[in-house]
């Protein structure tokens, strides 16, 4: 592989990190951005002139991931040159599909050539998708072949998210990135850190991703009693203050976010299901254990390689970064002590992260958690 690594910060020209100089054939174009920077008119031809024949994928973030930086209100572009590998691009918009994400899934993989198919990297909308339905649709159409990716993110404003393949960023765009060829190696894994604490309480009503009901209470009215003085701030302070949910067809405990709120019904949009009957339970956060968790992410990511990775793709949830604050570079430093300096990272901070868990092959869609994949040629 072979690659080359732009920012540009507010105000500013692209500056190139690494690889200046050098001409890329065919590269895959990864440009995470800030959502407001991202919506320039001019955005897509200014990469299109730096990579002419470029595939460009973009993507709007709660927090842009390149070498050991987290960057705000800046975008970054990692472009990749595969040296014995292939690559094919495809996007849905879920405005299409009347916000199905079933739907959307089933139509996204149908596309994709299954012949020779090594891994899918989604780069999704996240302000109103329902990522576990999303995953649900896609693996309809795959066979052990992981998932890997994230949910774009909007900083902490929740307004929109913006993706798009080869045009100007815009909303309810997911992309899929799929990959081919006997020589790649990809690795990927997840990890929390987060800290359970007070009651179990049971899921007694929700409609998919939208929860009515806790113990037959309407669950914002528990939430924010928890949450007391903070509830002023919700959906924000939702963030450092996450659900675990613990469900009969699940062998973990998934955590799950708040997205959004909604004080007429008294209910709570979460970024995945939240089946009936599923046990849940409030976590918090330590940053000491944040950290340790996208270390033990990374020793996963790395436990049986057999080459040292090229690339690192890290998503992030935007809850860490919060609870982290001017301590978030950290958990990007643990990381690449890991994986080795030899890699080129990039990466963002999410509104939901998709991996399977350890030694499955199925893919979750995840909150608070570092997820990263490692490619190898």
């Amino acid at each position: 592989m072979r690659f080359q690594q732009f920012e540009k910060k507010k105000n500013q020209e692209w500056s190139p990190l690494i690889g200046k100089g050098l001409t890329l054939q065919k590269p895959l174009v990864l440009v995470f951005g800030n959502r407001y920077a991202l919506e320039a008119p001019e955005i897509y031809n200014e990469v299109k002139k730096l990579f002419p024949d470029g595939e460009i994928v973009f993507g709007s973030t709660a927090g842009e991931i390149i070498g050991s930086q987290v960057l705000e209100d800046s975008i970054t572009l990692t472009a990749i040159e595969f040296e014995k590998s292939t690559y094919a691009i495809f996007r849905e918009n879920s405005l299409d599909h009347d916000k199905d994400a079933i739907q959307l899934g089933k139509t996204l993989i149908q596309k994709v050539s299954k012949d020779g198919l090594k891994h899918i990297l989604v780069i999704s909308e996240g302000s109103f998708i329902n990522g576990s339905a999303l995953i649900e649709g896609l693996e309809t159409g795959i066979d052990n072949v992981a998932i890997t990716g994230g949910l774009c993110g909007d900083d902490s404003r929740f307004e929109k998210t913006i993706s798009s393949y080869n045009e100007n960023p815009k909303e309810g765009e997911v992309i899929l990135i799929a990959f081919y060829g006997e020589s790649l190696e990809i690795s990927f894994a997840q990890y929390g850190g987060w800290t359970p604490f007070g009651p179990e309480r049971i899921v007694t009503k929700s409609d998919q991703n939208i929860l009515y009901e806790l113990d037959n209470l309407p669950a914002l009215d528990l939430y924010k009693k928890y949450l007391g003085d903070k509830a002023a701030e919700l959906p924000q302070s939702a963030l450092l203050y996450p659900l675990s949910v613990k469900s009969k067809n699940k062998k973990e405990p998934i955590v799950r976010t708040i997205l959004t709120i909604d004080e007429q019904t008294n209910t709570m949009t979460l970024a995945g299901d939240v089946p009936e009957g599923s046990v849940v339970q409030l976590m918090m956060a330590n940053i000491d254990h944040i950290v340790d968790g996208a270390l033990k992410a990374a020793e996963i990511g790395m436990k049986n390689r057999k080459n040292k990775p090229e690339l690192a793709v890290l998503v992030s949830c935007i809850g860490r970064k919060l609870v982290m604050d001017q301590r978030v570079e950290e958990e990007i430093e643990e990381v690449i002590e890991v994986i080795g300096t030899q890699a080129v990272v990039n990466g963002f901070y999410s509104y939901g992260e998709l991996a399977p868990f350890t030694g499955n092959i199925n893919c979750e869609l995840h909150n608070q958690t570092m997820t990263l994949t490692l490619f190898s040629e």
